[in-house]
Parts: C-alpha cells; sequence; structure tokens
C-alpha cells in the first residue's frame, strides 16, 4: 500500500469518528464539545491537506503527505478521547 493510499484510508476512518461523535455530541458535557471544537478546527486544515495531495497536478512530497498524517493520527487520539468521554 502506498503511503498516499494509506492517508487515504486514514482520512476515511477519521470521517466515521468524526460523525459518531457529531451524533453524541448534543448529550456531551461542555469540555468534550470545546475539545471537538477544536478538533474541527484540525479537521479543517487536514482536508485541504487531502485535497492538495489528491490533486494530482499539485506535486507534494512524501514528507508533506507523512506530516498530514501525523496530523490525522492526533486528530484520531482527540477523537478516540471524546468518544471514550461520551460513552462514560
Amino acid at each position: 500500500m502506498s503511503i498516499k493510499e494509506d492517508f487515504e484510508n486514514v482520512l476515511k476512518k477519521l470521517q466515521a469518528e468524526r460523525d459518531e461523535i457529531n451524533l453524541k455530541l448534543h448529550l456531551a458535557s461542555m469540555e468534550a464539545r470545546q475539545e471537538f471544537e477544536e478538533a474541527e478546527k484540525e479537521w479543517g486544515r487536514l482536508k485541504i491537506k487531502a485535497a492538495e495531495i489528491a490533486d494530482e497536478s499539485v506535486e507534494t512530497s512524501e514528507e508533506f503527505i507523512a506530516k498530514a498524517k501525523i496530523v490525522g493520527e492526533e486528530l484520531k487520539d482527540t477523537y478516540h478521547r471524546i468518544a471514550k468521554r461520551l460513552a462514560d
């Protein structure tokens, strides 16, 4: 699997987690909502990077993709933390 495909898989998983958390947020504490709002800002930046990576006309380095993947992994951790709070 290429690094690009790997990144796209991370993006799909993040989208699914994001959607699930968003549905549960109306029951969440204020702290979880604030953390989710911060994560949403990162999500927006990640989506921009994903669009740049997907654009075949734009040359993207493996370093750029790797950095975007790190941001994705950090978001994954944040979403897991929020989801755990919502489950408790």
